[in-house]
Parts: C-alpha cells; sequence; structure tokens
C-alpha cells in the first residue's frame, strides 16, 4: 500500500486543492484494486456472481473517485463529501462480506479518504470505525490472522500517515494566505508611505513656487529686471519637485537636514520672512539626519502657508547623543492647533523612531515646533 500516498496529495501548495493532480494520483493508487479483481479473473468468483462483482468494483471506484473530489479543502467537506462517503463506507462494509477476503482492501481507501477529506476528530473516529470494519469483516470472510493483523495496521498507519498530510498542506495553505497577507499590507503601507512622501514634498515645493511667482508678478509689473530671474527659479523648483517626485515613488528620495536647511532659507526668503538657523553639536546620525531633513521641510512649509511672520528660528543640536530641533516664528496662531496630515505624518515618524514632537504656540506667542529623539533610541538606529 506504499503508493496510497499517491492517492490524496490533492495538488501542491494552491489554497484549492487541483482535481487533476488528484485525479492523476488516483489512477496510480487505484492498482492495489487488483486483489478483487484477481478474484475475477481467476475464477475465485464466478457466474453471475463475478458480474455483480465487477459491477460493484466499478460502482465503487466510481463512487471513491467522486469523494476524493468532493472537499472544497483540506479537511474542509464540501456539499457532498459526507454522503458520498457514507456510500463508499457502505460498499467498503458490504463488498469484503459479500465477495470475500480479496475485497479487504477497500476500508483501506476509505481511510485514506477520511484522513485528507474530514476534521481531525472526525477522521480519528473514522479510521477507529475502518479498524472495526477490516476485523469483523476479515473474520466473517474466514481470513487469516496475518492478513486480518497487517490490514489493521495500515488501517492505523495510513490513517495518521495521510492526518499528518492534510495537517501540513492545511498549514501550508495557512501559510500562503499569510503571506498573501502581508503583500497585501506591504501594498496599503508602500501606498501610504508615497502618498505621505508626495503630500511632503509637493506642499513644500508648491507653496515655493507660489510665493516666487506673485514675488515675479510684482516685480514684473514694477519693470524689474529680477523677475526674469524668480521666473528662472519657479522653472527650477518646478522641475526639482518633478524629480523629487520620481525619487520619492521609487523609494530612493533621501532628504538631508543641510539640504533641507538651504530650501528652507530660500522660501522663507521668498515670503519675506527673515530666517536665523543655527546649528550646534557633532552632526547627526543619516537615520536622524534624513529625519530632521523632513521636520525641517514639514515646520518651514506650516511657517510660509500659515503663519504670515515676519521671522523665523531654526536651531538644530545633538549632544551627548540626544537630537533636537526647534522652528519658532512670530507669526499670528489664533486658537488651538489642529494637526494636519503633514503635522500627523512628521509625527508617526518621528514616534517609529522612539522620539516625540511638540507643537503649539509658546507662552510669547507664535508658533514653536520642536522633535526630540532620546539618546538611547539614536544608539539603536
Amino acid at each position: 500500500m506504499g503508493r496510497l500516498s499517491n492517492i490524496f496529495t490533492f495538488g501542491g501548495a494552491e489554497d484549492r486543492p487541483n482535481r487533476w493532480r488528484r485525479l492523476m494520483g488516483m489512477s496510480f493508487g487505484l492498482v492495489y484494486l487488483f486483489y478483487p479483481v484477481l478474484d475475477v479473473t481467476s475464477g475465485n468468483v464466478s457466474g453471475a456472481k463475478a458480474y455483480w462483482a465487477i459491477a460493484s468494483l466499478v460502482a465503487f471506484v466510481a463512487a471513491f473517485i467522486a469523494t476524493v473530489l468532493s472537499p472544497k479543502n483540506y479537511g474542509e467537506p464540501g456539499r457532498w463529501t459526507l454522503p458520498l462517503l457514507c456510500l463508499v463506507a457502505l460498499m467498503a462494509v458490504v463488498f469484503p462480506f459479500l465477495f470475500g477476503g480479496g475485497w479487504l482492501a477497500l476500508p483501506i481507501y476509505v481511510t485514506v479518504v477520511i484522513s485528507m477529506a474530514l476534521p481531525t476528530r472526525s477522521a480519528v473516529a473514522g479510521i477507529l470505525g475502518m479498524g472495526l470494519v477490516v476485523l469483523f469483516d476479515g473474520l466473517v470472510s474466514g481470513a487469516d490472522g496475518g492478513t486480518i493483523s497487517l490490514l489493521l495496521l495500515q488501517v492505523v498507519t495510513l490513517g495518521i500517515l495521510f492526518m499528518s498530510v492534510r495537517n501540513t498542506r492545511v498549514l501550508v495553505n495557512r501559510l500562503h494566505r499569510a503571506q498573501g497577507e502581508v503583500a497585501r499590507l506591504a501594498a496599503s503601507e508602500e501606498r501610504l508611505r508615497i502618498a505621505r512622501d508626495l503630500h511632503d514634498l509637493l506642499g513644500h515645493s508648491l507653496s515655493l513656487i507660489v510665493l516666487k511667482s506673485e514675488l515675479a508678478g510684482r516685480l514684473a509689473e514694477q519693470g524689474s529686471p529680477r523677475a526674469a530671474g524668480e521666473i528662472r527659479d519657479i522653472e527650477s523648483v518646478a522641475r526639482l519637485a518633478l524629480q523629487e517626485v520620481r525619487e520619492a515613488v521609487t523609494g530612493y528620495r533621501q532628504r538631508g537636514l543641510s539640504e533641507e536647511l538651504d530650501n528652507a532659507r530660500a522660501a522663507l526668503d521668498a515670503a519675506g520672512v527673515a530666517v536665523t538657523v543655527r546649528t550646534s553639536g557633532t552632526p547627526l546620525p543619516d537615520a536622524l539626519d534624513g529625519l530632521f531633513g523632513w521636520a525641517v521641510r514639514e515646520g518651514v512649509t506650516n511657517v510660509v502657508r500659515h503663519a504670515e511672520a515676519s521671522r523665523c528660528d531654526i536651531n538644530v543640536t545633538f549632544e551627548d547623543g540626544a537630537a533636537r530641533l526647534e522652528i519658532s516664528d512670530d507669526g499670528r496662531h489664533a486658537g488651538p492647533v489642529e494637526p494636519g496630515s503633514g503635522l500627523t505624518g512628521l509625527t508617526e515618524r518621528v514616534e517609529a523612531e522612539g522620539g516625540s514632537v511638540d507643537a503649539g504656540p509658546p507662552a510669547g506667542g507664535g508658533f514653536r515646533l520642536r522633535v526630540l529623539v532620546p539618546a538611547a533610541v539614536e544608539s539603536r538606529t
């Protein structure tokens, strides 16, 4: 019965069993029905009984194939699985009693179907039932004790084997579904990353383009030659924004602090805001350099868009392993602060690194954005 392992491999690692593969497996497994066939061809079963034996064997094979193909999935019976299984089990009980000991192999096939098609508890009960069938039919048909013992051993061992195969395939299917869920979540996370990056990138760049466009318009009305220079700056910013969008989509964009500080100076200058930048301590690690670059971009964009400020101070310190960024302005900020998507995204980035973000109007008025990343967190990045 060794090749019975080919009968119910139920396909590969797909979520649904592969019916064609199961049929191919059964074509090999069914060769072990040659014992009932041998009883007919050798004359042990003759006359009208032989015709009934052939018809019964054909009926068993047809019901057996239908039962194998009926489950929806491993251990999940389909609509017709249980009725067909009852029919096949009834044949396995009756046919050895009617046609002799050569038919005692039928309960073994039923055992394999039960092991692969039913949940564990039901399968165990079915295996025990098929063992009793072999014992009863073997005694009634006059089979010798050695044959009955061998068949009982095959029922138990094949039942346990195919239950293990079924459980393994169930776990493989769950793993594949889990991998699909991980892929779906990764795709969702990537979409969120792109959306967040595009917001941060375009918010700053478009604000700068609007400011420079307004300035270029005023200069053009005055006939100033500086208008042409501002227009060229607008073109440069637009090209840079396009490049940054492409890099953000492909995940290659690295936003350095020094680059963002330069962009901040240009944006604030175009908005007519006096800016002071102070840095102290040692250079930031790469991870914090990119994080603080994002913070500068977001903070300066908010100053340009909403503050109506005349002055902005940017302070960056990194001493004793603790990194701090503070952006403050003297603009007007009435009422409570409602964080927008940009500030929310920045907070998520900082908190992912174990840091904190504090944003709001200080006691002296204006607005202050403070980002702090502790030394212990930095050492892990």
